[in-house]
C-alpha cells in the first residue's frame, strides 16, 4: 500500500525508472495504525508493522510503448518531462490501474504523437534488477491521425530504420532490434 507522497514520487519516475534527480519517498509509518515501519520485519525482507501486522510490498509499476512504423520509417517523440527529458523514444508511458496493456500502448501514441495505431505484435518484456519499471513493448502500425507532437513531446520525428537518433531508455536498443528482427 502507499500513499500520495509514494504515488507523487511514481509519477514523477518514468518508463525505465526514476530520472537524474528523482529519489522515492519512502513510506516511513504504518497507513494502518501509524507506528513506524520496520526495514527487513516482514516476510522476504519486506518492511512491516510490528504493531498491527501490516507489511508494505513494494510492487512494480507496468508501462509500454510501441515501435511504430510510418510510411517505412520509425516514429519516434522527444520527451519534453523528466527522465531524459529531450531525448529520443518511441511513445510509450505507465499503464493506469485496470486498463489492459494493449490499450494503454495505443492510448500512449495518440497522446504523445497523435496517431492511432494497430498493434502487429508484441516485442517483449524488459526489465532489470533494481529498476521498479516492468516494460511491455509492441510493434505496430499507423493507421489513423497525423504525426504532431501531444502535450508530454517536444517533437515528433519520423527516422529511417537505419539511421535513428541516440534512444533515452536502457532498453530501447534492445526493443527496437526486436522490431527489426520481427
Amino acid at each position: 500500500m502507499t500513499g500520495p507522497a509514494d504515488e507523487a514520487a511514481s509519477e514523477a519516475d518514468g518508463p525505465a525508472g526514476p530520472g537524474p534527480g528523482h529519489q522515492h519517498l519512502e513510506q516511513r509509518f504504518c497507513p494502518q495504525c501509524a507506528a513506524e515501519l520496520v526495514a527487513g520485519w516482514g516476510p522476504g525482507g519486506q518492511p512491516g508493522c510490528p504493531a498491527c501486522g501490516y507489511v508494505r510490498f513494494d510492487n512494480p509499476k507496468v508501462a509500454t510503448g510501441v515501435v511504430v512504423e510510418h510510411e517505412g520509417k520509425v516514429l519516434l517523440v522527444r520527451r519534453n518531462h523528466e527522465p531524459m527529458m529531450g531525448r529520443w523514444t518511441f511513445p510509450s508511458g505507465f499503464v493506469d490501474a485496470g486498463e489492459v496493456v494493449e490499450d494503454a500502448a495505443r492510448r500512449e501514441a495518440f497522446e504523445e504523437a497523435g496517431v492511432e495505431v494497430e498493434l502487429d505484435r508484441i516485442l517483449g518484456v524488459y526489465s532489470a534488477e533494481g529498476d521498479p519499471v516492468v516494460f511491455i513493448a509492441y510493434a505496430g502500425r499507423v493507421v489513423g491521425g497525423a504525426p504532431e507532437a501531444g502535450e508530454e513531446a517536444y517533437e515528433v520525428g519520423l527516422f529511417a530504420p537505419d539511421d535513428l537518433p541516440d534512444l533515452a531508455f536502457q532498453h530501447d536498443p534492445a526493443i527496437i532490434e526486436a522490431w527489426r528482427t520481427g
